[in-house]
């Protein structure tokens, strides 16, 4: 997991607070096994509680964005998905379970999320939040419900769309960074990787 998210903690509404970070760690899933842990943690709020069609909850899109892990120790307390666009990221899918609602697990998920997003170069958010489930947003991000536009149903519950301003990061990676850099792991590019250490070999003759 990555240390503490400055810049994504920009977008919420305090910073997080050493306990909070001390409790909870949070990072990009890399792994099958973190793969498996978020999807289990989808099913388990959105399909046993919500009473989501498995086809609605698993839409095809999952190999298609970036999904984060919040734990507390070892144990998987929340996860959200982010999905890439020309000009915004979409932050969707975002799950706590109830062991963990009311807790500082959520807030340090979206702090490591607004990281990645920031780190990435986006400057906003948008996310389809349950409109019941505003006050709660509300209190977590420095955000607003787009105006001029219509609440929407999926899934048996009302929606709308609320915009997260994302802070500038100074190290965005841009299409001049570092080769070896960008080809690094999802939110670990300050870390050397496996093809770091591949490239003190010899390379072949052109």
């Amino acid at each position: 997991m990555r240390p503490r998210p400055d810049f994504g903690e920009l977008s919420l509404t305090r910073p997080l607070e050493p306990s909070m970070l001390a409790r909870f760690s949070a990072g990009p899933v890399r792994t099958l096994e973190e793969y498996q842990q978020a999807m289990t943690l989808r099913a388990a709020v959105y399909m046993a509680e919500q009473d989501c069609p498995y086809e609605e909850e698993y839409d095809g899109n999952d190999f298609s964005g970036t999904h984060i892990l919040v734990r507390e120790g070892t144990r998987p307390a929340g996860t959200c998905r982010v999905r890439w666009f020309a000009d915004f990221a979409k932050i969707e899918r975002s799950t706590i379970i109830p062991a963990y609602r009311g807790t500082p697990a959520l807030r340090v998920l979206m702090a490591e999320t607004c990281e990645v997003i920031s780190r990435k170069g986006y400057r906003v958010a948008l996310a389809q939040i349950q409109s019941r489930l505003w006050p709660v947003w509300s209190r977590v991000f420095r955000c607003q419900v787009v105006t001029g536009r219509p609440h929407f149903a999926f899934s048996d519950f009302d929606y709308c769309e609320m915009e997260i301003p994302i802070a500038p990061h100074p190290q965005a990676l841009t299409i001049r960074a570092d080769p070896l850099q960008i080809i690094r792991p999802e939110g670990d590019w300050d870390q050397p990787g496996v093809l770091d250490r591949s490239a003190s070999r010899p390379a072949e003759a052109a």
